[in-house]
């Protein structure tokens, strides 16, 4: 992660799991009787990005367990909650971070688990010889 795509990749998990993470926050704190949903998902949604930019920094085994199981809730997370948003919008009356696929965080949500995915595939930690 010292250089290149995996240092650009770790500044985008970060960026988007600090603004994720405040704007879920402060909804959660001011504002949660108007979208309770939608807001523990984009607060949820930050936390798996800040695990996730966590666990990629790290060179070791586990870190990047860690990260793989991050980058995949995040999948999860952002093609089910944008199903359901495009399905049923009036469950959700506010934006969250995976709604629309990530249509307010210019669509980065959804592309960027699989730039997770791959980076992590193409990092993948060797098995020991025995």
């Amino acid at each position: 992660m010292r250089h290149g795509p995996g240092r650009v990749l770790v500044a985008v998990y970060a960026v988007l799991g600090l603004s994720a993470t405040v704007r879920g926050t402060y909804q959660v704190l001011f504002q949660f009787s108007e979208a309770p949903l939608a807001y523990l998902l984009s607060l949820f949604a930050g936390l798996v990005y800040v695990a996730a930019t966590a666990a990629l920094v790290r060179a070791t085994p586990r870190a990047w367990r860690v990260a793989l199981v991050a980058v995949l809730v995040e999948l999860v997370g952002v093609l089910t909650v944008g199903t359901l948003t495009v399905l049923d919008a009036a469950d959700f009356p506010d934006g969250t971070v995976w709604g629309e696929f990530g249509r307010d965080y210019g669509w980065v949500p959804l592309v960027l688990p699989l730039l997770g995915l791959a980076w992590l595939r193409r990092t993948r930690p060797t098995r020991p010889t025995r």
